[in-house]
């Protein structure tokens, strides 16, 4: 039903892994540096799918858009970087912030930036956080490439491939940017939590779609019933059954996390979401490992 094709894997990551970065740079409070991150480790993942399909089989459509998420993630990172003097208005908004609520409490006044509100007008227009949704449009259009190609029987297997492939990439994407968020509030220290609590809401819509994907007939419920025969008596049948309700227990378990005040509970998130990649690439990967061997 569906390939575990290395390129596709490796482009369904670059691709959801984009579309989050929007996600979350969108809202122009977070540094440019985390955008600088993202599209770095993107661009990678994405230069490795297409040596990965060069090497062991190509889709032409699928490297030809990979080709052109490369080059847009290119173009984001460049864009990000001549115009990072201009900054990120929402991270200079509630830098003011603090500064006058410290002032506010110590009466100590301390100088604010001095290009705080010229910031624009002086280094130029800030990063425009649509770049970051290119890569991931035309990515897309490969992803239904190489989910047109791993069903060749057509029809209701081309839908069901689709599915699959898209709801992976929103899946893998997510998760990941998920937790190098987390990171970087030890980067930025004082970045609100609901950004973080928005991705992670996020990925809890985006699992119930992944998991009901694989499940749909020819799915993983064909290994527990022996119809698909997963070379291990049924073992990998439920260490992905494990892995999936792992990974929306990780979710739940993020967020009560984050409703504590104390600033370690963002670590403790982070932690928690270390543990989400693991599961959700069990969930995402050994499935396709198993339906495709059977």
């Amino acid at each position: 039903m569906i390939q575990l094709d290395a390129a596709t894997v490796l482009l369904q990551w670059a691709v959801g892994g984009m579309a989050f970065c929007w996600f979350t740079t969108r809202r122009r409070v977070i540094g440019v540096g985390y955008g600088w991150l993202l599209r770095g480790t993107y661009l990678v993942l994405a230069v490795l799918s297409l040596v990965v399909a060069l090497r062991y089989g190509t889709v032409p459509v699928r490297e030809a858009s990979t080709v052109g998420v490369i080059a847009a993630i290119v173009v984001a990172l460049v864009v990000s970087v001549q115009r990072r003097r201009a900054g990120v208005r929402g991270q200079r908004a509630e830098h003011d912030r603090r500064t006058e609520r410290v002032a506010a409490m110590t009466g100590i006044d301390r100088a604010g930036r001095a290009d705080d509100d010229g910031a624009v007008d002086e280094f130029g227009a800030e990063f425009p956080p649509v770049l970051d949704l290119v890569p991931a449009l035309i990515g897309i259009i490969g992803l239904v490439a190489a989910a047109v190609d791993a069903a060749p029987d057509g029809g209701s297997d081309i839908a069901l491939s689709l599915l699959r492939t898209l709801s992976g990439a929103a899946f893998l994407g997510c998760v990941t940017d998920a937790m190098l968020l987390g990171h970087w509030y030890l980067v930025q220290p004082g970045l609100p939590r609901r950004l973080l609590n928005e991705i992670v809401t996020a990925l809890g819509w985006i699992w119930p779609v992944e998991v009901i994907s694989l499940l749909l007939p020819v799915g993983m419920i064909s290994v527990f019933t022996g119809t698909i025969d997963d070379g291990w008596n049924g073992t990998l049948g439920w260490f992905w059954a494990a892995s999936a309700i792992t990974t929306i227990v990780l979710v739940f378990v993020t967020k009560a996390a984050l409703k504590e005040r104390q600033y370690s509970a963002v670590m403790a998130a982070t932690g928690l979401l270390y543990l989400a990649i693991l599961t959700a690439f069990g969930t995402d990967l050994v499935a396709r490992a198993v339906l495709d061997a059977g």
